[in-house]
């Protein structure tokens, strides 16, 4: 029961800000085009439904190795694309931005608990 909620909750955010990501990606879409990523909306919108499935595979346990693994390969890039703090020049900017590049490397180590586990 409690793998299941821990499932749940991690699936959640990738649930919600892919969501968010497929709906409105125009912004993030600036990013990922400063970033030099090639046709940057389509490959925002993507990675936002990539989320989405993979986020909700994950929550339910279905396949919840390979939605780890799908969820660890839209994170990276979104982490380094989306919360580069080193490149901030307020202090609170770059405060802010670290705290969600942590954010993401906790996410990302919650997934990486999901790969080790030997149920599924």
């Amino acid at each position: 029961m409690i793998k299941s909620l821990g499932r749940l909750l991690l699936g959640a955010i990738f649930i919600s800000g892919g969501a968010n990501t497929f709906i409105n990606p125009d912004q993030r879409a600036v990013k990922v085009a400063k970033a030099g990523i090639p046709q940057a909306r389509e490959a925002t919108i993507l990675n936002g439904a990539t989320m989405v499935v993979a986020g909700t595979a994950l929550s339910l346990g279905i396949a919840p190795k390979l939605a780890a693994t799908a969820l660890i390969a839209t994170l990276i890039p979104t982490t380094f694309v989306g919360h580069p703090f080193w490149q901030e020049e307020t202090p609170a900017n770059r405060a802010n931005q670290q705290i969600h590049f942590l954010k993401n490397m906790a996410m990302l180590g919650g997934l990486l608990f999901v790969l080790t586990d030997k149920d599924k």
